[in-house]
């Protein structure tokens, strides 16, 4: 079936969710009870190994919320076993440059448009359904990309710009340490940073997206423009 979430950032609609940080089923399961987008499994900072990750995928199976995956890093074998495990995108942490954006689109996608195997593996039921699932996967695959660092944002027209990203995300900690303005959000720094990364987006057609610190704050950001803005956390 098609990606809801990709469905709607291509309508220009806005997305909102959570971040899952505890490596627990049973939460994830509850979360995908609520009227959210999407939610992100974090396997950066969070501890889930692989078969975790996949019991709390399965958790929110029949649930109508996007299952997404923080990966540790920019590595394809990161991305493909996360997207093997079910997730329907990826959130890829610290990418600083086109070439970097490059590689991680590559990592999602099949061949000839990308790298990612091809194996029969719980995403496609087991190799049940991989013809269908190879055939429409790069089209609905979603790729997220974190720009955190100042050579990011140095150059974050030309990551905008490269075929296959779908959102530019901003995390406030690690992009306003990298400025030197921690956790200072109204900082002038911030705030022109967060702005030339929304018009980055914005002037590609692709989506920005923000990690928000509560409601008062999602509200903000969706005001502001972002359309994949994360509410909060498990642990919040």
């Amino acid at each position: 079936m098609p990606n809801p979430v990709k469905e709607k950032l291509r309508r220009g609609e806005p997305t909102v969710g959570l971040w899952l940080s505890f490596p627990s089923p049973a939460v994830a399961e509850l979360l995908g009870n609520f009227p959210l987008d999407w939610l992100v499994v974090d396997t950066e900072h969070g501890p889930a190994d692989y078969q975790t990750l996949e019991d709390m995928l399965r958790a929110l199976r029949g649930s109508p919320v996007v299952p997404l995956v923080r990966v540790p890093g920019n590595d394809p074998v990161l991305i493909k076993r996360a997207l093997d495990r079910g997730a329907w995108g990826v959130v890829v942490p610290l990418v600083s440059s086109p070439e970097e954006a490059q590689a991680a689109v590559a990592a999602c996608r099949y061949p000839p448009e990308g790298i990612r195997g091809v194996a029969g593996t719980r995403a496609s039921r087991y190799g049940m359904d991989l013809r269908a699932y190879y055939e429409s996967w790069n089209r609905d695959v979603l790729v997220v990309l974190q720009v955190e660092t100042t050579r990011a944002l140095e150059r974050v027209e030309e990551i905008a710009g490269v075929d296959g990203v779908d959102v530019l995300f901003v995390g406030p900690n690690d992009l306003s340490a990298a400025l030197g303005v921690f956790q200072q959000l109204d900082h002038p720094r911030f705030v022109a940073a967060v702005e030339r990364i929304l018009a980055a987006a914005g002037r590609r057609g692709i989506a920005a997206g923000f990690m928000a610190s509560g409601a008062e704050s999602a509200l903000k950001r969706l005001a502001q423009g972002f359309r994949f803005v994360c509410i909060s956390s498990d642990a919040r």
